[in-house]
């Protein structure tokens, strides 16, 4: 059963004082704010409210169930404490009251992990102040955990509704055949790079209304061909419009999701070894993974490194060590390449892996 989450948020007040200047408030003139309303042109009551609704839809979006909590059927409020630092991030993320069943463990992940959440949306908290200057201050964040039956849909990036549960998905008219057919015929390198041999794969998740509208959610781009190539995976994609047959939930058409995978191709003659080489680095990459599930852990990190030495920018191949690596408790190499593949591209395992294993 999949589970909602329900986040309150609360400030509390009280002051520790010290004799120098990293005096931890928890009474200000003005609490800290979490980032995205400073442009509301409104009362600072108006902005605290709004901040108070992003800060519970990022712990929203970013916690997961822990699996012992649901089979314990544990609910509750864990109480979280954390600093608000002078430069806008947190600090000291710590559990002042758990429910047990991992839930405390999984509000501190959460927590840990926003402040490289924030960089990276270039982001910050407004800092506490006290007569008119920056302080460190304190919060309390409680937030309940609920047990309930999940909705059939998600919304995704703010405003899009996702159905998650169908009585008919998403198909493409004609099928899969006719759908990769398309993407042959319609794909293109872009013309700038049709002499360069540029050569990869790029995942996308596009979303598909009744009204035939097509758009794509999310792109990953593992071979970091770079932006034209996304742009015209993207057109591509959007070209489907009105060629879908719509998902049905409870004989209603509804909007759905669809996994799609484009690959560039360079047809050059003089681009043969590239695409042959393209295609033994996904063979190798594959035995790779295939080796090291079934136990040969040296021999699927060496099919691995093969890959990479052929395409050492190839974010696909560098994720699979990186988990190689983690499934091996050697974290400095699993770090390592995380942190390559986040320089990359954006998936979300890796965004939420790094904050907890790479510190």
């Amino acid at each position: 059963m999949k589970q909602i989450l329900t986040l309150f948020f609360t400030l509390t007040a009280l002051a520790v004082f010290s004799q120098n200047d990293t005096t931890i408030y928890k009474v200000v003139s003005e609490m800290p704010r979490f980032p995205g309303c400073e442009q509301i042109d409104t009362t600072l009551e108006a902005k605290t409210q709004c901040a108070q609704t992003a800060l519970l839809m990022f712990f929203n979006q970013n916690i997961v169930y822990p699996w012992d909590a649901r089979e314990q059927d544990i609910e509750g409020t864990v109480v979280l404490s954390l600093v608000v630092e002078k430069d806008g991030y947190i600090s000291n993320p710590t559990v002042v009251r758990d429910i047990g069943g991992g839930c405390g463990e999984e509000a501190v992940r959460v927590a840990s992990g926003m402040n490289e959440a924030l960089k990276n949306a270039k982001l910050a908290w407004t800092p506490g102040k006290k007569d008119g200057k920056p302080v460190r201050t304190q919060v309390t964040v409680p937030i309940k955990f609920k047990l309930q039956e999940p909705l059939d849909f998600v919304i995704v990036n703010f405003r899009d509704t996702v159905y998650v549960v169908v009585d008919d998905s998403l198909k493409y008219t004609g099928g899969e055949a006719a759908l990769d057919n398309f993407i042959k015929n319609n794909l293109k390198t872009p013309a700038a790079y049709r002499d360069s041999c540029k050569i990869g794969t790029m995942d996308m998740t596009i979303l598909a209304r009744p009204s035939g509208y097509v758009r794509v959610l999310d792109l990953a781009d593992y071979w970091n061909l770079g932006w034209d190539f996304r742009w015209e995976a993207i057109r591509v994609a959007t070209e489907t419009w009105g060629k879908w047959q719509p998902a049905v939930r409870k004989d209603r058409q509804v909007p759905s999701s669809y996994d799609l995978t484009v690959t560039f191709l360079p047809n050059a003659a003089k681009c043969a070894q590239t695409i042959s080489s393209y295609e033994k680095a996904n063979a190798l990459a594959d035995e790779g993974s295939s080796l090291f599930n079934e136990g040969k852990q040296e021999e699927g990190i060496k099919k691995l490194n093969e890959a990479l030495t052929m395409f050492p920018k190839n974010a696909n191949f560098l994720y699979l060590r990186g988990q190689a690596y983690m499934n091996m408790n050697d974290i400095e190499k699993a770090c390592a390449d995380f942190l390559k593949v986040r320089e990359m591209v954006s998936i979300d395992v890796v965004n939420q892996l790094i904050p907890v294993l790479c510190k």
